[in-house]
C-alpha cells in the first residue's frame, strides 16, 4: 500500500529543526509581536498626555503597571526621558535595553511616546562639569547618539525633543546660555535624526519659563525663543515643545510678558505665528500645578483638580495649535524631596491620588 508519509528518521530530523526554529523567535522577534495588538486609549480628550519620569525605575513590573495606568486614566500621549549616557556609556557603544522596556510596554497600552534626548555621558564632557555641559566641539557626539536612537525606535517612536530648558544656566552646563549654540545643536540633530528616519518629527526643547535676563544664570523663554528665530532655529524643528506651570494662577488667568503662568504658552505661540511658524504645531510637554500644603507657589489639592481638569480641556477646545497636553509628573521612582512629590497624580507605590481619579473621570466624560 503507498503512503504519503516522509521516512521516520527524516521526520525525526524535521522536528529537530522546527524546534530549534521555535527556540531561536524570542530572542528574534520584537516583544510587541509576541504580545499581540497594542490596546486602545479611551477618552473623551485626544489631546491628554502624562511625563512619566520611569528614567529611573530599574523593576519592569512597575514600568508596566505605570503605563497601563496612564492608558486607564484616558491618556494617549507619553513625554518619557531617555538619558543620552544611559543608553552610550562609551563612544559607539550603545544599549537600549532600559529604553527598550519602556517603549515596548508604552507600545503595548497604545500609547504615543514623545522621547526626550539629552544628558552628557561623563566621556564626552570635561571632569568637574555636570551632565548638563556639552562643548560645541562635542555636538557632533550629540548627533551620532541621536542618529543611534532614531534608528533603533523608528519603527515604535516619531517625536523627539532636542534638550531640555537650555534657556537656564542649570541646564546648560552651568555655562552662559546662548540660543545661538543651542539653534547650532539642534541643527545637527535635527539633521542626523532626518539622515536615520525621514517621518521623525522633532521638537525643539521646551524653555523654562522664567522672567530673568542674565545670561550667566536664565534667559527670558521668550527673548530667547526670539533669538533662536533670528539664528536661523525654524529649519530646524518641526514642532515646538513648551513648558507651561500654572503657578497659584488658574488656567484661565489672562497671559502676560511679565506673568508666568498656563497661558503664558500663547505667547509662545505668537511668537512662533510672527516668524513664519503657524503651520507648526506645538506640544506642551511639561505643566501642571502643585498642591503642597506649604510652598509658596503651590495650590490646595482641590484647586489642583480643578486647574487640571480646566487645562485639559482648553487644549481641546481654544487651543488648535496645540497637539498634546502632557502634565508633570505621573510618579517618581523614588522619594522626591520637598515639593516635587506633590505634583506627582500617584504615590510612589502607585496608589492612585484623587487627582487620578478624577482626571480618570474626565476622561470617561462623567
Amino acid at each position: 500500500m503507498r503512503t504519503n508519509r516522509l521516512p521516520r528518521s527524516v521526520r525525526l530530523i524535521g522536528l529537530v529543526w522546527l524546534l530549534a526554529l521555535f527556540a531561536l523567535l524570542p530572542g528574534e522577534l520584537p516583544r510587541r509581536f509576541r504580545a499581540g495588538l497594542p490596546l486602545v486609549v479611551t477618552t473623551i480628550n485626544p489631546k491628554m498626555g502624562m511625563h512619566t519620569r520611569l528614567t529611573d525605575e530599574v523593576e519592569e513590573k512597575k514600568i508596566a503597571r505605570t503605563l497601563q495606568m496612564v492608558r486607564e486614566m484616558g491618556a494617549p500621549w507619553l513625554v518619557e526621558y531617555f538619558p543620552w549616557a544611559y543608553s552610550e556609556p562609551a563612544k559607539g557603544h550603545y544599549n537600549f535595553a532600559h529604553a527598550e522596556m519602556v517603549i515596548e510596554h508604552a507600545y503595548a497600552q497604545g500609547l504615543t511616546v514623545i522621547a526626550r534626548l539629552d544628558y552628557v555621558p561623563d566621556w564626552a564632557r570635561p571632569k568637574e562639569t555636570t551632565s548638563r555641559y556639552l562643548d560645541p566641539s562635542r555636538y557632533t557626539d550629540f548627533g551620532d547618539f541621536v542618529y543611534a536612537f532614531v534608528s533603533h525606535f523608528k519603527d515604535r517612536v516619531r517625536y523627539y525633543v532636542i534638550w531640555n530648558e537650555p534657556n537656564i544656566a542649570a541646564e546648560w552646563g552651568f555655562r552662559p546660555v546662548s540660543p545661538e549654540e543651542y539653534t547650532a545643536l539642534l541643527g545637527i540633530a535635527y539633521s542626523r535624526a532626518k539622515e536615520a528616519d525621514p517621518e521623525a518629527i522633532i521638537l525643539a526643547a521646551g524653555l523654562a519659563p522664567t522672567l530673568e535676563q542674565s545670561p550667566a544664570t536664565a534667559m527670558n523663554d521668550l527673548v530667547y525663543l526670539q533669538r533662536m528665530y533670528d539664528a536661523g532655529a525654524a529649519a530646524y524643528f518641526d514642532a515646538l515643545a513648551i513648558h507651561a506651570y500654572g503657578g497659584r494662577f488658574p488656567p484661565d488667568d489672562a497671559p502676560a510678558p511679565d506673568r508666568l503662568n498656563f497661558a503664558r504658552a500663547t505667547l509662545i505661540r505668537e511668537i512662533m505665528v510672527r516668524n513664519g511658524d503657524a503651520a507648526k504645531p506645538a506640544f506642551i510637554t511639561e505643566a501642571g500645578w502643585n498642591d503642597h500644603p506649604h510652598w509658596t507657589r503651590a495650590v490646595r489639592p482641590a484647586q489642583r483638580i480643578t486647574y487640571t481638569l480646566r487645562a485639559y480641556q482648553k487644549a481641546l477646545e481654544e487651543w488648535p495649535w496645540c497637539q498634546a497636553l502632557a502634565l508633570w509628573a505621573f510618579r517618581y521612582p523614588r522619594p522626591a524631596a520637598g515639593y516635587q512629590s506633590y505634583y506627582t497624580f500617584v504615590q510612589q507605590d502607585l496608589t492612585p491620588k484623587p487627582i487620578y481619579l478624577e482626571v480618570q473621570r474626565y476622561a470617561r466624560g462623567e
